[in-house]
């Protein structure tokens, strides 16, 4: 087992030296490297590619989060270790589930087996994960790994527990090609039938299989939906919670590409009810859990303080259109790839009778603000620069207008204006547009700006603006509305200025939290 590393006493070096200090276990504690583009508050790898997060357990008063790792940008890895208190700080361990001789270790998920129904004693942890059995990709299937020393390690059986019939069976390459996508199960425990429920995506459905013993699965009725242009399901998810009005409700979510009919490609979810058999939705048309581009392969799970109305959620900030390829912290850093702010997440019921998902940033976060600064109410046509720098920090506000056409914040902006990211409500669009701060080396375009829906008539936007060195997530209101984007911002970006074209704006409960130290 490897020693175990702090986000804390983490040294930050720049340059893939890094990365051989970290395979050796050889991280000293040291200050940060001048130049680094590390996130101050968001969950990075101590070095080298960090992709899917894997659904975590609570044991021992710990939150054990894994995530897929591998030395070289999207290259065949493993599930590595880090666990959590409170959802900010994380402690990483290390290799968990490490790459085997002929694949590697793809995503999956871990459930703490309480009551030994899988025979390798009660409290055991077993997870299981896709792996491809021909070592390429044919046969994608899922495999079993448990571990009896708290999540630690792990032991893995040699054949899978859920075969792909469809990959077994082809024989034609179209045949092949066809079958290939069956991955990323997701498992819970049914307490009102006391079997254990797995989904797994297929490229144009869920699948659903329930086991007594996490070793033998029986098939289960698909989740099917009439739209394909929303993508193949990836990363599943499903689960019940109690809404605010007192109601029970079963959730399916999963990633999905939508970008071809101008939707998300991000965490899609449907409400409705599980019966043993199937999920049925309440509503075809999926809701969205983030409009921005960069919030996928994300997991969610039950909070350990309140687990029926409560979960959290985390997702891995970028986007299949653009993640393999070099940024900026692979040279100034060793690493590539971040998660999201953990989020609390709560199911409520709205003016049009539907429930729908609420996003708010862990409240753990804003106890690790070192500063806080308020500012005076301004009335702006045209621009103000807030007196005001930095590179890490929450923005809070409100903005209200009559006439104005198009209001917002340019947050990263440098000194002489030419570079920013725009946060701001038009027509009916609430958008954040990174276009401003593209580097020419590492250019996201044309992937600069995303939207998500807001009432054309609304004349006020509560928002709540996180800005890390590398990203920028919004929550919009009462946080239906969340937008979540890496941005190559560089050290001088630390700028914050407001804007309203058209007409005035009034911007008021001007607050700045900052993170000035390495969480």
């Amino acid at each position: 087992m490897m020693h175990e590393i702090s986000r804390r006493s983490l040294i930050q070096i720049a340059g893939v030296g890094a990365l051989g200090l970290y395979a050796a276990g050889a991280l000293p504690t040291a200050a940060i490297a001048q130049g680094s583009q590390r996130a101050f508050y968001h969950m990075t790898p101590p070095a080298g590619w960090l992709c899917d997060p894997q659904r975590p357990v609570y044991l021992d008063g710990k939150y054990h989060l894994y995530y897929l790792h591998s030395e070289i940008n999207n290259g065949p890895g493993d599930w590595d270790h880090a666990t959590t208190n409170d959802g900010v700080s994380f402690t990483h361990h290390g290799v968990a589930i490490g790459q085997q001789p002929n694949f590697p270790v793809w995503t999956g998920s871990a459930v703490i087996d309480e009551s030994n129904t899988a025979g390798f004693g009660a409290g055991a942890i077993v997870a299981l994960a896709t792996q491809p059995t021909d070592g390429i990709r044919k046969y994608q299937e899922q495999y079993l790994y448990w571990s009896t020393d708290g999540g630690y390690t792990f032991t893995g059986l040699p054949e899978p527990v859920i075969i792909n019939t469809d990959g077994r069976s082809a024989t034609t390459q179209a045949e092949i090609e066809n079958a290939e996508w069956f991955r990323d199960p997701k498992i819970h425990w049914d307490s009102a039938r006391n079997e254990w429920v797995c989904v797994i995506g297929r490229a144009r459905y869920a699948v659903f299989y329930t086991s007594k013993n996490l070793r033998e699965w029986q098939l289960k009725r698909n989740f099917d939906y009439p739209n394909h242009d929303l993508g193949g399901i990836e990363c599943p998810d499903l689960f019940e919670m109690t809404a605010d009005d007192g109601t029970r409700h079963w959730v399916l979510g999963a990633s999905m590409d939508a970008y071809s009919i101008g939707l998300p490609m991000t965490y899609a979810y449907w409400t409705g009810s599980w019966d043993g058999e199937q999920f049925v939705a309440d509503d075809l048309e999926p809701q969205w859990l983030d409009w921005g581009w960069d919030w996928y392969g994300a997991v969610t799970w039950p909070s350990a303080q309140n687990p029926d109305t409560r979960r959290l959620a985390i997702g891995w900030m970028n986007n299949w259109k653009y993640a393999n390829r070099d940024v900026p912290t692979d040279s100034t850093d060793g690493y590539n790839g971040q998660n999201s702010i953990v989020r609390e997440l709560e199911l409520a019921v709205q003016g049009d009778g539907r429930y729908a998902l609420l996003s708010s940033p862990v409240s753990a976060l804003s106890e690790y603000a070192t500063t806080s600064a308020s500012f005076a109410d301004q009335s702006v046509e045209g621009s103000f620069v807030l007196p005001w720098n930095g590179r890490a920090y929450e923005l809070e506000l409100d903005i209200s207008w009559d006439s104005a056409a198009n209001v917002g914040v340019s947050v990263g902006r440098s000194s002489d204006g030419t570079r920013h990211t725009n946060v701001g409500k038009y027509g009916d669009e609430l958008y954040v547009d990174r276009g401003p701060s593209d580097l020419a080396g590492y250019s996201l375009s044309p992937y600069t700006r995303a939207a998500a829906p807001i009432e054309a008539g609304a004349r006020s936007v509560h928002l709540r603006i996180f800005v890390d060195t590398q990203s920028v997530e919004v929550f919009v209101n009462a946080g239906h509305t969340v937008i979540s984007q890496q941005v190559h911002f560089t050290e001088g970006d630390t700028g914050i200025s407001l804007y309203s074209d058209g007409g005035s704006a009034n911007f008021s409960g001007i607050t700045v939290k900052e993170f000035t130290d390495y969480i």
